[in-house]
């Protein structure tokens, strides 16, 4: 049994305080939180990791605390913010769930393996091995399918490693890892049979591969067009599974049993789908490039595919998609190249099984473009006197996302904090991408697209979510989907 004073020496180990984003593509830091936020953060994290268990039911949903700790944290939120969501979140928690006993044990191992191999090795061996993916000595009912765990539980397992992470905590990503081995796994033929048969030129020099962000030269760290010519992007994968009928929508589904039925009905079909999706690393920039896809595949699934002419849709579960996305800038840089197009073609073939899931919505992205607002409709506010020589209709709010920002971090609902954290990111890397950058895919009317794309999604989620920091109630997320 460890002493007091070792237990806290292995939690501040494990818990110090964040370091910097690993590269120039992951989230940055905005200014306002400091020493007391940073006390409040730790204190949080520590708490949480020695006392609570990371599900709260027997459903395997999971523990939230250090997600919304860390995004209020990460966005500027001061200490007396992160300490009292954190009596809130804590006042109905159930500790040690009879189901997951081995959670415990899981964390423990997962703490000893980044000790000593560091955590950039325990996470590529113990997630994208093949040892602990496909055993040969295994039948097929009791293969470790490690990465299909990884996206199990709308991508939470990928959410939480990537907390670990983007912020440089051991403590997050022995967790996430514990609670990727407690997830489900689903169909076999979800993934390849041998994750060596990944689409990885073998040729390729490693350090070619490396994210462009990671050499230090005077090339933009961001591809300056979409490659489209003799590559199949993201988009045009979209329309074939948006034009496919037997992909369909078929009555409402059982929410929790929505994702894995859906895989055992088509399987082979999004596996087939997801295979056609190129990924050539000997073309340089291409890791970026198809990350960026994924990006904006999550986005427009759920602001495209969310937005009518009658209202929008806060879908509960494309939201997740977005909120994972803002990890996979962080998870890549941790990853040799084979790794990172396996975690790219597993987050892309989840997002698109979790899509078909939800109704496959269509996307009109002329009537949302004509339709939403760039302007945040702030209630109970005060319009600012115009800038000499600007429009008047600039004056109102100077940055448009500061507001969504503020609002978003007292906002009772912590997805509603990590939403907008994810489209202000998003907003800064891709928000000057012109109409036209996605003219040449199979998608009907994504040229039409453009880097606002991010904060009319975050406008319209606002809107949705309540702006309770104004008076405001507070609203849920929408979990009718599109069976329609």
């Amino acid at each position: 049994m460890m002493d007091a004073e070792a237990s806290d020496e292995k939690a501040k180990r494990l818990f110090p305080a964040p370091s910097p984003p690993p590269t120039a593509l992951c989230p940055q830091r905005l200014p306002g939180c400091g020493i007391e936020s940073l006390k409040a953060l730790q204190h949080v994290l520590i708490h949480n990791h020695t006392r609570y268990h990371i599900f709260f039911n027997h459903m395997k949903f999971n523990n939230h605390i250090a997600h919304r700790a860390l995004a209020i944290y990460a966005m500027g939120g001061s200490g007396p913010v992160i300490e009292a969501f954190y009596q809130q979140d804590k006042q109905n928690f159930v500790e040690h769930l009879g189901d997951e006993n081995f959670y415990e044990a899981y964390n423990t191992f997962f703490d000893k393996a980044i000790e000593e191999k560091g955590a950039a090795a325990t996470l590529e061996e113990y997630v994208f091995s093949d040892k602990y993916n496909f055993n040969p000595g295994r039948d097929a009912a009791s293969q470790p399918h490690m990465l299909s765990r990884f996206v199990d539980g709308i991508m939470h397992p990928l959410i939480h490693c990537g907390y670990g992470v983007e912020f440089g905590l051991k403590g997050m990503l022995s967790e996430g890892l514990a609670i990727t081995a407690l997830r489900d796994a689903h169909p076999l033929r979800f993934l390849p049979l041998s994750l060596s048969v990944a689409q990885v030129t073998s040729d390729v020099d490693e350090t070619e591969a490396k994210l462009a962000s990671l050499v230090l030269d005077d090339t933009s760290i961001i591809p300056n067009r979409a490659a489209v010519g003799q590559e199949t992007h993201a988009f045009s994968i979209l329309a074939r599974v948006l034009k496919d009928p037997s992909l369909a929508p078929n009555g409402p589904r059982q929410f929790i049993l929505q994702y894995p039925d859906t895989l055992a009905a088509h399987e082979d079909k999004i596996r087939a789908y997801v295979d056609e999706w190129t990924i050539d690393l000997s073309i340089p920039g291409e890791i970026e490039r198809k990350m960026e896809e994924c990006v904006w595949t999550a986005s427009v699934m759920y602001a495209v595919g969310g937005w009518s002419e009658k209202k929008f849709t806060a879908d509960f579960f494309l939201m997740h998609l977005v909120t994972s996305s803002i990890f996979i800038p962080s998870l890549i840089a941790s990853l040799s190249p084979q790794a990172q197009v396996l975690l790219l073609r597993v987050y892309f073939a989840s997002a698109i099984a979790s899509w078909i899931s939800r109704g496959r919505p269509c996307l009109n992205f002329k009537r949302f473009f004509e339709s939403t607002s760039l302007l945040p409709n702030t209630p109970n506010i005060l319009a600012v006197p115009p800038v000499d020589n600007a429009p008047a209709q600039d004056a109102q709010p100077p940055n448009p996302f500061l507001p969504l920002i503020q609002s978003s971090l007292t906002h009772p609902d912590d997805h509603h904090t990590k939403i907008q954290r994810t489209f202000a990111h998003f907003s800064t890397i891709y928000g000057a991408r012109p109409k036209g950058y996605f003219a040449g895919t199979e998608l009907d009317g994504a040229d039409e697209l453009d880097g606002s794309l991010f904060l009319r999604a975050a406008v319209l989620t606002a809107d949705h979510m309540g702006w309770v920091e104004k008076g405001e109630e507070a609203k849920e997320w929408s979990f009718e989907g599109f069976y329609v």
